[in-house]
């Protein structure tokens, strides 16, 4: 199961002081030296974190690949078909939220989505939904033609163990399963860290996880290499 760092907290940290440290592109490539097999951040309309400048820097530098997370506006589109990522990962987004909360309703959405889809893989990149763990979500997502969708295991992550963890367990097992059966290939993120992170390797259907905040915070301790060292030796030892 590979890997992929996802890097904004790096940003946040540099902006709560609007100063020039940490720089994200490093940490990016000091991951990419310990074995992330990709970088993501999110480009938020309000700029909060990532900037384009650091888009641009690690497109340019990047040896794994680069995955934008972006709301599907005009304005995202725009920056997307500047940068090129190697992906481009679509997700809801709400000004006052901390993080990004819940999937991409793609049912609802289905009429906007479709279009916006189309124009960027007509730009050669792909196209990744982050998506609730539910069925007719996954549905939806296939037939609009993506090339692949991130499960959003918040909820399973933020639950104790117990009846209703595991119940949301088998939610995400079940949409990675039937995303797998549509020809998608499977991701899947959200509040996963080095405890919580063990059920979701046993689920054969996912290819890839996207782990941020955990990692962060376990480099403010151990520095960067270090924490995605540990990330990865957990999931090659799964």
């Amino acid at each position: 199961m590979r890997l992929a760092v996802n890097i904004d907290h790096f940003a946040t940290l540099r902006e709560a002081r609007r100063a020039r440290e940490p720089e994200p592109l490093l940490a990016a490539l000091l991951a990419e030296q310990a074995g992330a097999e990709g970088i993501v951040c999110h480009l938020r309309s309000d700029r909060r974190h990532i900037k384009e400048r650091d888009l641009l820097l690690l497109r340019e530098a990047l040896k794994t690949k680069l995955n934008m997370e972006m709301a599907a506006t005009a304005d995202m589109l725009k920056v997307a078909l500047k940068v090129r990522p190697d992906v481009a990962s679509l997700v809801p987004e709400r000004p006052e939220e901390l993080t990004t909360e819940g999937g991409l309703d793609v049912v609802a959405n289905r009429a906007v989505l479709g279009p916006f889809v189309k124009r960027l893989q007509r730009a050669g990149i792909r196209v990744s939904i982050f998506i609730g763990p539910d069925l007719d979500q996954i549905r939806a997502a296939a037939a609009l033609g993506v090339d692949l969708v991130e499960i959003n295991t918040g909820i399973y992550a933020d639950l104790k163990p117990g009846r209703a963890q595991d119940e949301a367990f088998a939610a995400v097992k079940d949409a990675a399963e039937l995303a797998a059966k549509l020809g998608l290939e499977v991701h899947a993120g959200h509040g996963l860290d080095y405890r919580n992170v063990f059920p979701i390797l046993a689920i054969p259907e996912i290819a890839e996880l996207s782990i941020g905040f955990s990692v962060v915070a376990r480099a403010a301790i151990v520095g960067i290499e270090w924490a995605v060292r540990e990330m990865k030796a957990l999931l090659e030892n799964e």
